[in-house]
Order: C-alpha cells, then sequence, then structure tokens
C-alpha cells in the first residue's frame, strides 16, 4: 500500500486528501505546515507527497526544495496542489522539480488520478520522470 503524505495549512483540505486516498487504497500520513512535513518526510518515508503552497513555518517551495536537495529523499514524487494558479507559479513549480502541479478548487477523483500516474511513472522512471510536468488549472 503506498505511502501518501498530505501536506496543508487548512485541516478540511488535510481531510479531504486523506479520505479519498484512503478510499483507493492509499495509506495517508499528514502534516500542517513546512517544517513538521519536513520531519514526516524523514519519519515516515512517503512514497509521494502531495503539499499546499501557502503554509506557515516553511511554504510548499521551500519543503520542495529541501526534499530535492537532500540525497536521501530526492527520488520522492511530489505533487503541488495549490491556490496558486499565476503562470510564475507553476513555473516555479516545474523549475524546482514537482512532479504533477494541482489547483484547488480540485476534482478529489482528479487527485486520486495524479496520484496514481505519477506514482506509476515514479516506479518505472525514476529520474527521467522529471521532465514530464502534469499541469492544471482548476
Amino acid at each position: 500500500m503506498p505511502k501518501v503524505l498530505a501536506v496543508d495549512d487548512q485541516v478540511h483540505i488535510v481531510r479531504l486528501i486523506q479520505v479519498n486516498l484512503e478510499r483507493n487504497g492509499y495509506q495517508v500520513v499528514t502534516a500542517y505546515d513546512g517544517e513538521q512535513a519536513l520531519e514526516k518526510v524523514k519519519e515516515e518515508n512517503p512514497d509521494l507527497i502531495v503539499c499546499d503552497v501557502m503554509m506557515p513555518r516553511k511554504d510548499g517551495f521551500e519543503v520542495l526544495r529541501e526534499v530535492k536537495a537532500d540525497p536521501t529523499t530526492r527520488n520522492i514524487p511530489f505533487i503541488m496542489l495549490t491556490a496558486k494558479a499565476q503562470d510564475a507559479d507553476v513555473f516555479r513549480g516545474w523549475a524546482s522539480g514537482v512532479d504533477a502541479y494541482l489547483t484547488k478548487p480540485f476534482n478529489p477523483q482528479e487527485l486520486i488520478a495524479f496520484v496514481k500516474r505519477v506514482l506509476e511513472a515514479s516506479k518505472g522512471g525514476g529520474d527521467e520522470y522529471g521532465g514530464d510536468v502534469v499541469y492544471k488549472l482548476g
């Protein structure tokens, strides 16, 4: 059962992600800010991270940068799930190494499809997947 780390400072968003992923066979661990997310990455070794951008303590881009900078975590696929839909934000995500960029509001079934696709690609392609960014505006 793949383990997904869901990170958002809004409890109801984390719960929405958690319930939908668990219903589809994923194990979910949660964090509510960037610092907690980085702690959970080390403790839980997730197979994938779904992370908001605008959060206290460290934003999602900082979390992404630190995950990708660490040789022990750099291959963890990362989905940015955020309300930040400006071209500059999306480009920053791409340049930082996101595997998918999904904007809020989001359809939970679409998130499930993104998670499945990114996990499948990461198993088959490893680092080669980094250039195949999925992008969806709400």
